[in-house]
């Protein structure tokens, strides 16, 4: 999968963000550091070990560089930036139940915002999923020979 640019600069208003989800009962937020053991289970339970670990170092930066969609006081998505590079978006993923409710989109909307206000231009999407998704949103679009990008020669 290809890396996407997201130019900063042209992100949609914070409105399009946490506050077009919280009408329906989800709050989007910075993740605090003593949810870390909380937001590892429920990354783990829904996508992987791995995503975990990736996104565990978010707690190291202050401010935290994790956004959590919570519905009631439960996690029910996240995206992490800043977790495997400077400037890079991911891993995020909203648990499969909550799909289809624009929680994704509000929790892309806010990290985006997260790396704006840290002063970057651009932001990286690194390898990519749901590529019209993301340039649908935030305008993105591919960096040709991305693939595989800083994923080459993975452990697992």
């Amino acid at each position: 999968m290809s890396d996407l640019l997201v130019p900063l600069y042209k992100l949609p208003s914070r409105e399009d963000g946490a506050a077009s989800v919280r009408a329906a009962g989800v709050v989007i937020r910075r993740a605090n550091s003593f949810e870390q053991t909380l937001l590892a289970e429920f990354i783990t339970a829904h996508f992987s070990q791995g995503w975990a670990d990736e996104t565990a170092v978010t707690f190291a930066h202050q401010p935290v560089t994790n956004f959590i969609a919570i519905e009631n006081k439960k996690i029910v998505g996240f995206a992490a930036f800043e977790a495997t590079r400077k400037t890079f978006f991911g891993p995020t993923g909203v648990d499969p139940a909550h799909r289809g409710r624009g929680i994704g989109k509000a929790l892309l909307i806010e990290a985006l915002w997260g790396l704006a206000d840290l002063g970057y231009p651009y932001a990286i999407i690194g390898a990519a999923g749901p590529v019209d998704f993301y340039v649908k949103v935030v305008g993105a679009t591919v960096i040709p020979g991305s693939t595989p990008g800083v994923y080459a020669d993975l452990l697992w």
